[in-house]
Order: C-alpha cells, then structure tokens, then sequence
C-alpha cells in the first residue's frame, strides 16, 4: 500500500455556494479546530484526500481560514465551510474549523467533519492511516457484484432472518462494508442479535428519541436470532474466508450482552463445529461476569466501545442504565486474564481525546486492564452539539492527537493500534512482541 503524500505546503482554504459547489480560496489556508479552539497547520498534517472519502457542506457553518496578507484567522461570512469524512482506517487529526452557527442552522449528522483544503489540483485532509489492514478500502467494493452474491446468498437461506436482515437491510439498503463482505466469503462477518440496549447515547447510530434533533441513519434489528439461524452462516464464513472473524455487536442493533446468554450458546455450538478464526464481540462492556461467562465459552477478544477514559465524560455521553464506567474497564481486564485479546473502540475527538486530563486517564486504564488495543475511531457527531449536550463551554489546549498516539505507544510499545478487530495472525503478531518486552 503506497502512503499518500504531505502536500508542498498548507493547501488553501474550500468553502461552498448556496448551492453545495465548492471552491477554493487563495487568500487564505485552510486551518484547523481542537476542541473549540483554530489552529494553523503545516504540510505534515495533511495528506491527499483517501479515496472512498466524501466531502460534506456544512449548513449555516462560515469556514475559518487563515489569511495570508495579515496572519489573522478569519471568518468568511458569506459562503458555508466544508469538512471531509475520511475513508475507514484513516483518524481525524483536526476538525474542520467553523464560525458561529446561523439562527436555526440544523444539527449536523451523525458523521465525522474533518479539514479539508485544496492545492495543486488535489484536495487534502487532516489524518493518519492508523490501519493498514484494506477490508474497507473503497477499491475491494464492486456494487454490482456485491448485490449479485447477496442476492444469491438471500436465495440459499430463504427462512434464516439474520441472513435476509444482513442482505435486504445491511448490505444492499446501508451497503455496510461488514456486511457486504460477509456476503463477498471475506474478512470479518457481523452477527447482530440484540434489539435493546441498556446505553443512551447521545449520538447513537440506530435509535434516537424524538425529542433530539438527530435522525439515526439506520433502523435497528426488530428480533432477537436463533443459535441455529447464527450457526448457519457464522461457521462456513469461519472455514472458509480469508482472516475470518465473526462479530457479535453491530452499529444495527442494540447491547449485545442483554442476550449473553444466546451468545454463549452459539459461540459453544460454533466451536463444537470448528476452532478456526477469531469470535469477537463489539460492546458497551456493561456486563463483566456475563463476558466472563462468554470467555468460558471460547470468545476470543472483545472491543468495548467509549467517547473517553474519564467516567463523568464517558457517563454523560452513555446515559448508562444499570452499570457504570467502573465496570467497561472490568469487562476488558477479564478478557484479558482469560488470555484474550482486548480493544477499545476509542471515539478520538480532537481537543478532547488529547487533554492531559485525559492521557493519564487512558494509561491507567491501559496498566488496570492490561489493553491489547486501542482502535482510533472517528467520532461521527456534531461538535458543537456534543460539547454542548456535556457541559462543556471551555477546554484547555490539548497535547494534540498525534502526539498522543506517540506518547501512548512509548510508554506502551506492546500496545497494538488500529481501526478494525484484527484477525488472528495480528493478535498472535503482538502477543510475541508482548512476550519479548516481558509484558
């Protein structure tokens, strides 16, 4: 894979007309936002836009930029600022920098706003492949192929409802890369199997009350799987496909662990039938003795997914129902006396993610749980609207988030870093080098 190049200097800034064209502005460089702060960049922040990338207007949003003729940060008034949300595998380092809302400007979806500028012809964006692993490139994904091999596959289980969910639902209505390459024999394979959830999240992907002014992009699954319905796909994806993993806890469904007991069973009745790839589970860690429970059973690693390493900014953003922070970390030590393998899904909000506050707190999560992995996820929400829903009116200048990625792996070189659940031959990879550091 060929890294994608720095630009030759800062790009310039992009901002949008009325009518959603772009354009770039040679009076200024694009610039960019840490928490509520602007920042100026340099060269080495950027790289050229991935591919698979899309590019976002952002209604009653003026763009910040940094004016060349007098040094100051600036506001343009009259057009709408413009932010990328970067393909998979790549982290945001900056967000995309924004002036004062207009009146009854909207909240903005539920996705990632990224800098973005332009110069010599390409746009640029302010991140870092954190993954090298190529599951999601955009490449791997043919539309009409896909569609054909999971027309095919809905064909073959007519009366499976998890199969028709992850075909009609996930993979030809959503065009979830989990799903689509589930349905291409390939990689990592989602088993979602919950309905309920015991979390509130503020920027929950498949259900929001009416009283916010969010829209979920997509519908929740509406019943609860059989261990024959899981069984039936899970252990020919498991024989067969390459670095297989199969997944319990989808963005499509709710808390996995409210169903542990059904997880427990099928992950017995898939490993009396074969003890390849990797049984992981994507969850709120809400539960520690039933993920015990499932450690027993054979679960091989778990991503428990959290906004920070902080209980009160972790509580505040997860509403919790009957668990608290204490028990998330709880979750990820078990697995990981179990011999497991255990990420975080860690929700990197630059300005927040990178407070100092917050790196001791997320090393002493990492010495508490003895953390095999820290996924550096984009956190898909509107800035303005999540400090706000927390509290939060000022923040002190954070260390920066790729400083923090190298103070985190200096102290804890054992740690791997990532985007998706690794398959096996990784986690073997950085379990060696745990052994020749002694950890």
């Amino acid at each position: 894979m060929k890294p994608l190049s720095h630009p030759r200097r800062v790009p310039f800034m992009v901002y949008a007309d009325a009518d959603g064209n772009i354009f770039e502005d040679e009076r200024y460089e694009a610039v960019g936002r840490s928490g509520y702060d602007v920042y100026p960049l340099v060269p080495e922040d950027f790289i050229e836009l991935p591919t698979g990338s899309d590019l976002f207007t952002l209604p009653g949003r003026r763009p910040y930029g940094l004016n060349l003729e007098t040094g100051e940060f600036d506001v343009r008034e009259d057009v709408q600022a413009v932010a990328a949300l970067n393909a998979p595998a790549y982290t945001q380092l900056y967000m995309a920098a924004f002036g004062t809302e207009e009146e009854g400007a909207p909240t903005l979806p539920l996705f990632c706003y990224t800098v973005v500028g332009w110069l010599d012809g390409k746009f640029y964006t302010t991140a870092v492949r954190i993954d090298p692993d190529e599951r999601q490139d955009l490449e791997n994904f043919d539309r009409e192929l896909i569609i054909e091999e999971t027309k095919k596959r809905l064909e073959h289980h007519p009366e499976n409802r998890l199969i028709q969910h992850l075909g009609n639902n996930c993979s030809i209505r959503y065009c979830c890369p989990a799903a689509r390459n589930f349905f291409m024999g390939r990689w990592e394979c989602p088993i979602p199997v919950s309905p309920a959830c015991n979390s509130n999240c503020l920027g929950c992907i498949s259900f929001q009350p009416e009283e916010h002014e969010l829209t979920s992009p997509q519908d929740r699954l509406t019943f609860i799987p059989t261990v024959d319905e899981i069984v039936e796909f899970t252990v020919p994806h498991l024989e067969s496909a390459e670095r297989p993993i199969v997944s319990f806890g989808q963005g499509c469904e709710g808390e996995p662990l409210l169903v542990w007991q059904l997880m427990r069973d099928a992950i017995i009745a898939i490993r009396k039938k074969t003890s390849r790839g990797i049984i992981n589970l994507n969850t709120n860690g809400s539960k520690p003795k039933a993920v015990e429970e499932l450690m027993k059973a054979g679960l091989n690693s778990i991503r428990v997914s959290t906004n920070s390493a902080r209980k009160s900014i972790y509580e505040a953003y997860y509403l919790p129902n009957n668990y608290a922070f204490e028990d998330i970390r709880e979750s990820a030590r078990i697995v990981r006396q179990y011999g497991g393998w255990a990420s975080i899904n860690y929700f990197t909000f630059p300005g927040m993610t990178d407070q100092e506050e917050e790196y001791q707190a997320l090393r002493d999560w990492i010495r508490f749980s003895d953390l095999s992995m820290i996924q550096w996820r984009n956190f898909n929400i509107d800035p303005d609207w999540y400090l706000g829903k927390l509290g939060i009116t000022e923040l002190k200048p954070g260390m920066g988030v790729r400083q923090m990625m190298v103070k985190i792996k200096q102290e804890f070189p054992h740690l791997a870093y990532g985007y998706f659940n690794p398959p096996g031959e990784v986690q073997v990879k950085y379990n060696t080098i745990r052994l020749e550091l002694g950890k």
